[in-house]
């Protein structure tokens, strides 16, 4: 990769004049993962760069709109079709599955099928299948009802991680100098789609039955369709045959960083399949309550998102501290979620709803910073800087995350039938409490890494 020479305008202090001087680029072989160096001050936004933020915060809010209006009623609407809590699990879980298995294939073609028609595509899939998720009730009992179920998720899943999986590697493009601001102004639609979706799901399907909360969801995706069409630029790219999962994978770092994100989104699965019923049986609560209830974790992790995104643009050598912090008090608040047993405490509400506010608040802390830091480890290890190597960290990132969805709610839906949600909570706490051991590890072991890394290179 060939290093080039960034001009910059400076102001002379002899006559005021404008002048032109210039900064050489270090090498990327010289130094490792480090994300210390402050970035370059932000400057007024294009109208395209304007228009690409409407058209990502309209894929967030609609997106998770639809994903999350099932937790408030879905899991008791399945039990009434014969389906078990473990295979409950199973079918939230299947969604990340799918998704984890799109991500990373339409993350390493992104170039080759286009970043514009994949969040296209993807967007009309997955609010086709929406729609058709919600005449499910009309079919028989038992296995019908589930492979059905299965085979309508799968197909959504795909679609969503197409557009998922572009609209990240779109915004590393058009904000390569403030991705995590993006993405965290990004985060406040992703957490006004899960605050709004699951108690509008609970109320209308109070209101009007199973059908209309997924038509009415399905055709809000559907009208992001035509918004993006006409506001996303067409992005020209060339394929790159270094670029590679595998490669990028080899970094310690990385690695590290997709265990994080896994213990973060392994959290939010289980409770998207488990806390409804846990709310309704121990809680007392209708459905309509526990869309309300879930508000608790959406909302504050929506509110803190872009604190913490300009938070980690301007302080890039904190961001692993972020994780730190955020991982120890998801940990906590997981275990008191329930409780945990060996405390000895009985289930309240007031604790349920604080417990969940410290979760939606920790996980923030800990995910704003994970993508950026990502694509600063893929670039400081010879990755070019392209829509390539956005297309491999976005898909990676999707991938892990994904991975976390599928094994939250399958494995903490296995243990909650075999023991209960108390301990299942307490599970996903030690997970992340896992994720903060292993940084911490390599915070402290890190200048070993880099005098290593330096004698290879």
């Amino acid at each position: 990769m060939v290093d080039t020479v960034r001009t910059l305008p400076t102001k002379s202090k002899m006559n005021g004049s404008l002048t032109l001087s210039y900064q050489p680029r270090i090498p990327t072989a010289l130094y490792t993962c480090d994300s210390s160096t402050p970035e370059a001050p932000a400057t007024k936004m294009s109208r395209q760069q304007i228009l690409t933020l409407i058209a990502m915060a309209s894929i967030n809010f609609s997106s998770m709109i639809c994903y999350s209006i099932l937790g408030p009623f879905f899991p008791n609407e399945a039990k009434k079709k014969g389906v078990s809590q473990a295979m409950i699990g199973l079918i939230f879980g299947i969604y990340a599955l799918c998704t984890l298995v799109g991500s990373l294939i339409l993350g390493k073609y992104i170039v080759q099928i286009g970043a514009k028609f994949m969040i296209v595509a993807g967007l009309f899939v997955s609010s086709g299948c929406t729609v058709l998720f919600g005449f499910l009730d009309q079919v028989s009992d038992g296995t019908v009802f589930i492979v059905l179920c299965f085979i309508t998720r799968c197909i959504n899943a795909i679609g969503f991680s197409a557009a998922v999986t572009s609209s990240f590697a779109v915004s590393g493009k058009v904000f390569p100098d403030n991705i995590a601001t993006v993405l965290g102004f990004m985060e406040i639609f992703t957490g006004l789609g899960l605050i709004l979706g699951p108690p509008l799901g609970g109320w209308l399907y109070q209101s009007f039955g199973y059908e209309i909360p997924f038509v009415f969801t399905g055709c809000l995706l559907f009208a992001t369709v035509p918004l993006n069409l006409w506001i996303l630029p067409s992005f020209d790219a060339v394929p790159s045959s270094q670029n590679s999962f595998l490669r990028l994978c080899t970094r310690i770092k990385i690695l590290l960083i997709c265990f994080v994100v896994f213990t973060l989104s392994s959290g939010l699965g289980f409770l998207d399949a488990t806390l409804s019923i846990f709310a309704i049986e121990k809680l007392n609560l209708s459905a309509g309550s526990v869309g309300l209830l879930m508000i608790g974790l959406s909302l504050p992790y929506g509110a803190a998102s872009p604190i913490f995104g300009v938070i980690s643009d301007k302080y890039p050598s904190i961001r692993k501290w972020m994780m730190v912090v955020g991982g120890m008090a998801t940990a906590v608040s997981f275990c008191f979620l329930g409780p945990l047993p060996v405390f000895h405490i009985r289930s309240q509400l007031w604790l349920t709803v604080l417990m969940l506010i410290v979760v939606g608040f920790s996980l923030c802390m800990s995910c704003i910073p994970t993508f950026a830091e990502m694509i600063a480890c893929a670039h400081e290890n010879g990755f070019e800087e392209g829509m390539s190597t956005l297309g491999l960290v976005s898909g990676l990132f999707s991938a892990v995350w994904s991975a976390g969805m599928f094994f939250g709610p399958t494995i903490g839906g296995y243990i909650t039938q075999a023991l209960n949600f108390e301990w299942s909570a307490g599970v996903q706490g030690a997970l992340a409490f896992l994720a903060v051991r292993k940084i911490n590890f390599q915070i402290k072991t890190r200048p070993r890494e880099h005098l290593i890394q330096e004698v290879i290179n």
